[in-house]
């Protein structure tokens, strides 16, 4: 369980997770980091669900990157697709938000990529409550940054999954 939230104003992309990582209803660690940056591409990406299917679905979103030459639409609607076909890939249980300059988008194991009607999107147990929160706090005079540091903070208050603990990448 986690919580990952996805802002995007004023020319700025901001990624934000919490960092407890939970078995059941144990915290295990709560300090994890669940963001990401590929720093070629300019892309950030967070993930919910198990950490091992994460980082499994980020080297396949990384290698989708490098395959059709940093276009993430393109990356996303591949990844998507091998994620639902693939014999391996479709027992990953996670959901991936990921955005660059220009895009941003929800990606499942359903084959679903999802553009926000909005410039927010949130995932993971506490997503909704940090959408809620980053939906309102878009009305205000805020950084991209401020928004979703504060959009996790009102998770970690409400969701017992999701802690305070921020983690950001942005570009």
């Amino acid at each position: 369980m986690t919580t990952i939230v996805l802002v995007r104003k004023n020319n700025e992309v901001v990624v934000a997770g919490d960092g407890q990582v939970s078995m059941g209803n144990t915290v295990v660690k709560s300090t994890a980091s669940k963001v990401r940056k590929i720093e070629k591409r300019d892309v950030v990406a967070g993930f919910a669900g198990s950490t091992a299917d994460a980082l499994t679905l980020f080297e396949r979103l990384e290698g989708k990157l490098e395959k059709h030459a940093g276009n993430l639409s393109r990356a996303a609607v591949e990844l998507a697709k091998d994620w639902r076909t693939d014999k391996y890939l479709r027992r990953l249980e996670a959901l991936m938000a990921v955005g660059d300059k220009n895009n941003s988008y929800l990606i499942s194991g359903t084959g679903d990529v999802l553009e926000p009607e909005g410039d927010v999107i949130g995932i993971g147990s506490g997503g909704n409550y940090a959408l809620a929160a980053g939906k309102v706090l878009m009305e205000n005079d805020m950084s991209a940054e401020e928004i979703a540091k504060k959009a996790i903070k009102v998770a970690a208050d409400i969701c017992v999954f999701t802690n305070d603990n921020v983690k950001i990448e942005k570009i």
